[in-house]
């Protein structure tokens, strides 16, 4: 009698995730375990991730980085522990309440040695759908948790300098109200540059925060490419060139009040050691919705992600029975959206 075979994801060996387990195939669970097993895969056939970093210029370009760089260690060979939706231990000194878990940290020999974001899109978007193929692009979510470590790895860039982080930020200490509109209109463009000297003083130490795996359909169809997938890599500096550089309106955006509440954190940080989060998120709300910091469609992310493989992803929709092992797709239980159903069963209109 043949063996049975074990469900599971390509190169995940260690995990806090048991994926021969039927919970472990959710849709928030294998929208962040997925990517991780797809860079594993991509490493093993020694294809790189797309980067997005800045440069000197503070322009966002590409490169291609190793996966060993990504996750800090051959996920092949250096017996790498994926712990889904968990704390990021190091950051716990820079925040005064407990912090919300992250995608997926990545450790080695027990320590914690990377964190990030996980966001698994579409490619195309409803605003990019209608054009040509060279202009897809994906939209790009971020949550608030996702500024908060984004605003624990500037700390710890300045764990040991806090007065030199807090000189930069000492313009901001008179601000009376932090929720005033008007009050902080004023002072965005001061802020956007004291965000711009903090990156270029540490360009050299900025990080991978989010992952970005794209899968592309046929326009917009429920029929995937041929040339189906591919990661892409936001930096802690690139992510934050998406939402500090617009230019500044008669009103703030949620990309301004994403940039208010990352400079609040690190003034904070720089005056007392520590910020609470918590706090700054509820109390400054700049009339805007605290569901999520920011969002940016896929006309406004195309100039950051565009690039060949962007157009043409280097990993084949073939290839995916090489990734989802063990016939783990059995186990997975896809949202059931009745928007879905209309769209896609065209027998109910004829």
């Amino acid at each position: 009698m043949a063996k049975k075979e074990t469900p599971a994801l390509f190169g995940i060996k260690n995990s806090n995730r048991d994926f021969s387990q039927v919970d472990s195939w959710g849709k928030n669970c294998f929208n962040s375990s997925f990517p991780i097993a797809l860079g594993c895969y991509m490493h093993s056939k020694n294809i790189k991730p797309v980067y997005l970093y800045t440069n000197k210029s503070l322009a966002v370009i590409h490169k291609n980085i190793d996966v060993r760089d990504l996750y800090g260690g051959d996920p092949l060979k250096d017996n790498l522990f994926f712990s889904f939706e968990t704390q990021y231990k190091p950051y716990l000194d820079y925040v005064s309440s407990n912090l919300e878990g992250d995608d997926v940290v990545i450790r080695k020999g027990g320590k914690d040695i990377r964190c990030l974001e996980v966001k698994l899109t579409a490619l195309p978007d409803n605003s990019t759908c209608d054009l040509t193929e060279d202009k897809y692009s994906c939209e790009l979510v971020v949550r608030p948790a996702t500024i908060i470590y984004l605003a624990c790895s500037i700390c710890e860039l300045y764990k040991h300098k806090k007065r030199e982080l807090k000189l930069i930020l000492n313009k901001f200490t008179t601000i009376k109200d932090w929720n005033n509109p008007s009050e902080i209109l004023e002072l965005l463009i001061d802020m956007k540059n004291a965000i711009n000297i903090i990156m270029k003083n540490n360009i050299d130490a900025q990080i991978p925060l989010i992952i970005e795996p794209v899968w592309k359909t046929k326009g917009k169809s429920n029929v995937l490419a041929d040339e189906c997938l591919d990661l892409f890599v936001w930096s802690s500096f690139s992510l934050i060139r998406l939402f500090s550089s617009r230019k500044v309106e008669s009103k703030v955006s949620r990309q301004d009040r994403t940039l208010v509440w990352l400079i609040k954190m690190l003034l904070d940080y720089s005056t007392y050691g520590k910020f609470n989060f918590k706090e700054i998120i509820d109390s400054i709300t700049l009339n805007v919705k605290n569901d999520k910091a920011f969002s940016s469609n896929g006309r406004e992310t195309y100039p950051f992600l565009k690039c060949k493989e962007l157009t043409k992803p280097r990993v084949k929709k073939d290839e995916i029975k090489n990734i989802v092992l063990g016939g783990g797709q059995n186990l997975l239980s896809p949202e059931r959206r009745f928007d879905a159903f209309v769209s896609f069963n065209e027998d109910l209109f004829l």
